[in-house]
């Protein structure tokens, strides 16, 4: 596949910007841990179907700029950082598609910038449902949520401790900045196959429940990953994955995914006035049938996303897939994608 590399300024920093194909753009949003990199298998098909497929690398991550103030990674950045690359390609709105963060970011931009927005494609974590969502309540009291492991009715950091009394959470973990800068820093390669791999369809990351928070750092709970290559995951490519975080140092390796858990009490506070907000572009949902998400949040979570999303025009739910749907189970993900892009092209 030929894609074009470039470095586009936005937000006041670079982002570097991979895209294929020409036509109106959809906009690849990755999570943590992730690169432009992440949507190697989707950037060709969507292309092909006569669209311009553009997969960044997210502020913090791979070739784009790594700023170390938290501060500068919540959900006003990055939604600025997609409206600004807009505005440097020439565009007036776009089909995003986002992952873990990425849908985040996606949600956000449809429901605050829905003037920027042709379609959502939501993948992984629900609307309504991320680190700083409300879990569907609006602005009702605070509550805990049955079933979570942290309290979409909270103030995020509190109920990030609540859970971490009960048993290690990376949330809560990720929180002071400089241990896991050291501890994954230093170990980056051993860190991303064990995440990935716990991750996926074939992993078992509900470990970490039987972890007690004290004296334990995120390896602790990440279980050695068999040898490469796996079914969706070539050595080379962990390769790649390896050599693009470590390019900012041990100390930035990984400051883009940590900084974004650090931004949920802000985000919280910024998504306060929309709270009650629904989505209401043309919206999609995709993620793995056995991603640990969907276990970790309320059981009524894609209920709640179907009330909020009006003009929602599936729910898929791939087999044999965990967090990272769009690389274990490419085809079945570029399927769902293309039927949803077809229905905007359609107009429907």
């Amino acid at each position: 596949m030929m894609v074009r590399h470039e470095q586009i300024e936005t937000n006041g920093i670079s982002l570097h910007v991979v895209s294929a194909g020409e036509g109106d753009p959809v906009i690849f949003c990755h999570g943590f841990p992730g690169l432009w990199y992440s949507w190697r298998h989707q950037l060709e098909a969507v292309a092909a179907a006569g669209w311009r497929a553009i997969a960044i690398d997210q502020r913090g991550y791979g070739r784009s700029d790594r700023p170390l103030d938290p501060a500068l990674y919540d959900a006003d950045q990055a939604m600025a950082d997609m409206t600004g690359l807009l505005d440097a390609l020439g565009y007036g709105k776009a089909v995003f598609v986002g992952h873990d963060f990425g849908a985040q970011q996606v949600c956000n931009l449809a429901v605050r910038r829905s003037d920027r927005v042709a379609g959502a494609v939501v993948m992984s974590c629900p609307y309504d449902f991320d680190l700083a969502g409300r879990g569907g309540r609006g602005r009702s009291p605070a509550t805990a949520d049955a079933g979570m492991d942290w309290g979409g009715g909270m103030r995020p950091s509190e109920a990030f401790a609540a859970a971490a009394r009960e048993h290690f959470l990376h949330l809560h973990y990720f929180q002071a900045i400089g241990p896991a800068e050291r501890e994954l820093g230093g170990r980056p390669r051993e860190f991303l196959e064990r995440l990935f791999w716990a991750l996926s369809g074939e992993g078992g990351y509900a470990d970490y429940r039987s972890h007690p928070s004290e004296g334990t750092g995120y390896l602790d709970v990440l279980a050695e990953a068999p040898p490469l290559p796996w079914r969706w995951m070539t050595a080379e490519d962990m390769d790649h994955y390896v050599a693009e975080f470590m390019r900012g140092g041990p100390e930035r390796a990984f400051v883009g995914g940590l900084n974004s858990y650090r931004a949920a009490d802000r985000n919280w506070e910024l998504g306060e006035p929309f709270a009650d907000a629904d989505i209401t572009v043309p919206t999609l949902f995709i993620a793995g049938a056995q991603d640990i998400v969907l276990r970790m949040i309320a059981p009524d979570a894609l209920d709640i996303m179907r009330r909020r999303t009006p003009d929602l025009r599936g729910v898929e739910l791939i087999e044999g897939a965990g967090h990272f749907v769009q690389m274990e189970q490419p085809a079945a993900t570029n399927a769902a994608l293309l039927r949803f892009l077809g229905s905007l092209r359609e107009g429907k």
